[in-house]
């Protein structure tokens, strides 16, 4: 406990006990300063993608005891319209910019150069990806040489380490936030407009979609670099990026992008990988119902209850992040030995399958907690020391309880 979080008992009084007494504390611990709302964002958006990943990913056998990834996209595309509330990655990317721009300044401020800024954030990125690595490497091997199908372990590993894209662009777009705070996004929705123009309109090399990889998702991450720098303070900034959903809407209608904004396995073109035009018009609607959402989450965030909840989620989002589909396919693997069950064995083609994945979600709940348990710890191995960056400004760091 450090000096500044100490509080003393007074005599004939005693802590408030149980969870309530942590949440007081934790509440008061927490900077005056602090906007909770970019917390709060943050959140809800690690939440939307695990959900989502958990009810788009499925198991099932493919014969010879191998076992092979499906969607229930494939089997049921009115489903779609559910990815548009759980591919929440235009929020992430926005929070991500408006607190990397805050530290940033705030480290130029204290005379921490770009370098050692840098090399902190990254350092606190990547050290857990470290150890989902080392384990599903050990796991790989371990289940190849027990005779496992090599088509089952490629579908596990993909489901496990594909999500790790998401870590690497994160990364290049936190080393150029120098460059993004002196421009703005138009010019990198610009380019992706340009790419699916060639793409889609003049028969150019579906290899170019990749620069939308960066160009897409800068298109956010500017937004939150722009947020940092004092813009989008008035009402009607969300409205304006809420048209881009109508954008969005009007792609799928009119000019034959695929409705889910999520990949389809099979599909001929993906909204996600690469970004589409449509997932960035999309992301922008997502990035201004995320500004309206400002105000009413800071008036949640007042509650104690509420901000130690989504404290605790923000101090292990990455561990929460890395670690759901392996929790998902624990689950998934210690089922088999009952038998093909419903909703997690069985293909994904009916509304009776969705009912009971709905069902199993509590338990990959579950099943992640353990796994933040085990190994939360890394993620949060340094956060009582500054960080190599020098960094205790609550805009770099998530909080500290």
């Amino acid at each position: 406990m450090t000096a500044q979080s100490y509080r003393p008992v007074r005599a004939g009084r005693h802590p408030m006990p149980g969870l309530r007494g942590l949440a007081r504390r934790v509440d008061a611990r927490t900077p005056p300063d602090r906007d909770r709302a970019v917390d709060a964002l943050r959140a809800l958006a690690i939440l939307g993608v695990i959900f989502g990943h958990w009810l788009v990913s499925a198991v099932v056998e493919a014969g010879r005891g191998s076992l092979q990834g499906a969607s229930p996209l494939q089997y049921m595309p009115w489903l779609a319209p559910l990815s548009w509330i759980f591919q929440t990655l235009a929020v992430f990317f926005l929070v991500g910019g408006h607190v990397a721009a805050k530290g940033y300044q705030a480290a130029r401020r204290r005379g921490v150069g770009y370098g050692r800024w840098l090399g902190g954030r990254l350092a606190r990125l990547f050290r857990p990806v470290v150890v989902i690595l080392g384990v599903w490497a050990v796991t790989a091997v371990v289940m190849l040489l027990s005779g496992t199908p090599l088509e089952t372990v490629r579908t596990l590993l993909t489901l496990v380490l594909s999500p790790l894209w998401f870590l690497l662009v994160f990364a290049l777009l936190t080393a150029l936030t120098p460059m993004v705070l002196r421009v703005g996004p138009l010019w990198s929705l610009a380019v992706v407009a340009a790419v699916d123009l060639v793409r889609f309109g003049l028969g150019g090399p579906a290899w170019l979609g990749w620069v939308n990889v960066v160009a897409g998702w800068l298109v956010p991450y500017a937004l939150g670099a722009a947020w940092a720098r004092g813009r989008f303070e008035t009402r009607r900034s969300g409205p304006l990026l809420i048209i881009g959903g109508v954008a969005a809407a009007g792609l799928v209608i009119w000019d034959g992008y695929p409705a889910s904004m999520v990949g389809v396995p099979g599909a001929p073109v993906s909204n996600l990988n690469p970004p589409t035009l449509a997932a960035v018009a999309f992301g922008l609607a997502q990035c201004g119902l995320a500004l309206l959402l400002r105000e009413p989450l800071r008036r949640m965030m007042i509650r104690p209850t509420v901000w130690a909840a989504v404290a605790a989620a923000n101090l292990s989002a990455m561990t929460i992040f890395l670690w759901h589909q392996t929790a998902m396919l624990a689950v998934t693997a210690m089922g088999l030995l009952s038998g093909p069950l419903p909703g997690l064995h069985t293909r994904p083609d009916d509304l009776g399958w969705v009912l009971a994945r709905l069902g199993w979600l509590p338990v990959f709940a579950i099943a992640l907690a353990v796994c933040q348990a085990a190994f939360g710890a890394v993620e949060r191995g340094r956060a009582g020391r500054p960080s190599k960056g020098g960094a205790r400004n609550a805009w770099e760091e998530p909080p500290r309880v």
